[in-house]
This record gives C-alpha cells, sequence and structure tokens, in this order.
C-alpha cells in the first residue's frame, strides 16, 4: 500500500513530466573533457562550465595528488577551530593578489559564498537592491539575512536605460531603512548577458549603497587574463565585494569571497558556512591555487576560449539559431517550449553531443532552451563537429 502523505509529490512529479520540466540525472565515467563518457556513450562536452579546461589540466592534478600526500583526505575541521591550513591561507593572498584587492576569503562552494557575505553585512533593518534575473544563491543568501528586498529589473550592458529602474527603486525606498546594498551577477548564467557594472557602481556611488557582484561566470573569462568584471570595468578598489567560485574556469571546487580586507575580516568573525561547516580538503584547495597560477602565469587559455566563443557563435547564428543577447561563451540557444528543448537535447545526444536542454523554473516559461558552454579544450573540428550536429538536429525539429 502506498503512503498517502507522499501524494503531493507523486501528483508533482507527473505533472513535472507531463510539462517537460522533469530533470534527469546524466552519469558521467570520465573527465570533463573535451569528449566524456556520459551513459555510457562518447560524446563532445558542449554542457560543463570547463571554460579554460583545467579540470583535468595535468598541473592540477599533480597539486592534488601533493597535497593529499602531505595533508591526507580532510581537515576534520572547521576554518575557525582546526581546519585552516597553510594552503588555505596561501590560496587567500594568491586569489587577492589576482584579482587586484586586498583580502580574500575562501569557502566550500560559491553557493555558500554568497549565504558567507550577505547576512553578514545586512539584516532586518536594511534593504537589498537586487537583480530580477540574480542566481539563486544570491536570492537564498538574501533571504537567510532578514533585509527587505526589493527586485529592480534585469540590468544588461546590451540596454543603454538598464540602470534606471535601480535607480527609481533606491530612490523610492533607501530613506526607510538603516542601509543599503547592491547585488548583481556579473555574467548572468543563463542568457550569458554581462551586467553594466560601471552605471550599476554609479547609482551605488550616488547614494551611499554597498556594492556586491557574484562573479561565478566571469572569473577565468572576463578582464587581463581572466580577473574578473571587475577587472573589465576598471572598478578596482570601488566595488566593495567580488563572490566567486573555483567550480567553473578554474576547473575544481570552492568559493571566494573578496575585496576590501575590513569586510573580509569581518566575514570571518560572522559568516556562518566559514564557522559551522568543514574546511575544504587540502587536495581542492591545491588544485585552486595551481589554477589561479596558470591564470597568473598566461593568457593563453582565455585568448583560446574567447577565439572559439566568436566562432561558434558566428556560425550558429549563420545557421539560423536564436542565440539570445548573449556576450560571454555562454550561449543560449533558444527554442521555446521545454518539450521541444527536451526532445532537442536528447537528439544532439544521439548524435554524440552533450548539450542539455534547460527549462522553468531555471529560466521563464516559453524561455527553454539548450545552454551550450564554448570551452578552450575544444578544437576546430570539434566545434565543427557539434555545429553539424546542431544543424541536423535544427532542420529535423523545424527550428531552422
Amino acid at each position: 500500500m502506498m503512503d498517502e502523505k507522499f501524494d503531493f509529490i507523486r501528483e508533482d512529479t507527473k505533472a513535472l513530466k507531463d510539462a517537460g520540466l522533469f530533470i534527469t540525472l546524466r552519469t558521467i565515467d570520465s573527465p570533463p573533457g573535451a569528449w566524456m563518457a556520459v551513459d555510457g556513450k562518447r560524446v563532445l562536452n558542449l554542457c560543463t562550465n570547463n571554460y579554460l579546461g583545467l579540470a583535468d589540466d595535468a598541473r592540477l592534478v599533480q597539486a592534488a595528488h601533493d597535497a593529499l600526500d602531505r595533508f591526507g583526505v580532510g581537515p576534520t575541521a572547521v576554518r575557525s577551530i582546526a581546519g585552516t591550513l597553510s594552503l588555505h591561507a596561501e590560496l587567500e593572498r594568491r586569489v587577492a593578489e589576482f584579482k587586484g584587492v586586498e583580502d580574500a576569503l575562501y569557502v566550500q562552494s560559491g553557493f555558500c559564498a554568497n549565504q558567507a557575505a550577505i547576512p553578514p553585512l545586512v539584516g532586518k533593518d536594511d534593504v537589498i537592491f537586487s537583480d530580477r534575473l540574480n542566481h539563486a544563491s544570491i536570492i537564498d543568501g538574501c533571504r537567510l539575512s532578514g533585509a527587505k528586498i526589493i527586485v529592480y529589473e534585469h540590468a544588461d550592458s546590451a540596454n543603454p536605460r538598464d540602470p534606471d529602474d535601480l535607480e527609481v527603486k533606491v530612490k523610492e525606498n533607501l530613506s526607510g531603512y538603516r542601509r543599503g546594498m547592491v547585488i548583481t551577477d556579473g555574467v548572468f548564467s543563463m542568457d550569458g548577458d554581462v551586467a553594466p557594472l560601471d552605471r550599476i557602481y554609479a547609482v551605488a556611488e550616488r547614494y551611499g549603497l554597498m556594492t556586491m557582484v557574484d562573479d561565478a561566470h566571469g572569473e577565468g573569462v572576463l578582464g587581463r587574463g581572466g580577473r574578473g568584471i571587475v577587472d573589465h570595468f576598471g572598478l578596482h578598489g570601488r566595488f566593495d565585494v567580488e563572490i566567486g567560485t573555483f567550480s567553473k574556469a578554474f576547473g575544481v571546487i570552492g568559493g571566494v569571497v573578496a575585496g576590501k580586507r575590513v569586510v573580509v575580516d569581518y566575514l570571518r568573525q560572522k559568516a556562518r558556512p566559514f564557522l559551522f561547516s568543514n574546511a575544504v580538503t587540502a587536495a581542492d584547495t591545491a588544485a585552486c591555487l595551481a589554477a589561479v597560477k596558470v591564470l597568473a602565469e598566461s593568457t593563453e587559455l582565455v585568448e583560446r576560449l574567447w577565439e572559439n566563443t566568436r566562432y561558434f557563435k558566428d556560425e550558429m547564428k549563420r545557421l539560423g539559431f536564436d542565440t539570445g543577447h548573449s556576450e560571454t561563451p555562454i550561449t543560449p540557444v533558444m527554442l521555446g517550449e521545454a518539450p521541444l528543448a527536451q526532445e532537442f537535447s536528447r537528439r544532439l545526444f544521439e548524435a554524440g553531443v552533450f548539450a542539455m536542454a534547460i527549462g522553468f523554473p531555471t529560466v521563464p516559461k516559453g524561455m527553454a532552451r539548450i545552454r551550450v558552454m564554448v570551452s578552450a579544450m575544444l578544437g576546430r573540428k570539434d566545434l565543427d563537429y557539434g555545429l553539424e550536429k546542431f544543424a541536423e538536429v535544427g532542420k529535423a525539429l523545424g527550428v531552422i
């Protein structure tokens, strides 16, 4: 006899399947290189966030091995008690140096970084101005803070009037609160557009707001040699907090809060993921440190990433695909309805291309897509293979 108290789960699951929104997990059995073993099939990787191909880079792998030999498998403590390794301190120093900021705090993930940074800086007497399309980790961090959350209409660098709604919301609401903060993603992960950080900063400066940007998809991609969106806009020393992740372009795991020393030092006293969750392993930390060193020493991978991005996008547009307003290697192939996107992804996979469908609630209803993640690890033959299969499936499904 089925447990009736879980009928709501069965009903919701059926509704998700009927709407083409049920998520099916694919199983990976290889590093996320240019070609991967997925569900027992060799496929071209147009899906992971391995922008620079560092996830299986020999230098990072060796660094992780060496750290295992020296430090063991896990720190077995939180950073504030007995879990801060010399590797953690070195990574924080090198990240701050790489990004041109005063200090940095290393935490367990990019998601944790937003939960670590936002609640200590604003509370129930304060207000947060948040872009409508900000990542879920920002939204959750804002909710945890207890501050009033006021959403402003999405700001992107393609629209010259984009900061207007932010300023309207600030004028209307700031006076009723103790202090305010504006938070935006740097690169928006679903559409690939870039926040107009210079104009957002100008609004924040006029009204005395604290500023925070989540640079998860900008680090290793934007700026000089991948130094990120603050570098891209030349805002060093002016933007208060940069949130980052090591799980995308850097190819490993972990998050970082970087910025002014007074802020980072304060977070070491107040950030709950830092204080109450185990420190990141030595192997992961050493691999992150190796990745930072790679980027600090050469711009080659970032240049190759952008060369591949320009080629792939130009060819997709020539084929007749709608790739939205992306300004970065994130390339959304807009399809509209979720069932079509899922069928498109399934046929691509059968043809040897790994590119997943994304639908509601990750993106708004009617905005389902295949999100292609271009990478420096892809050769011209790889890109041409992917383009050929997109064309075949697109024509078969009447998309182009």
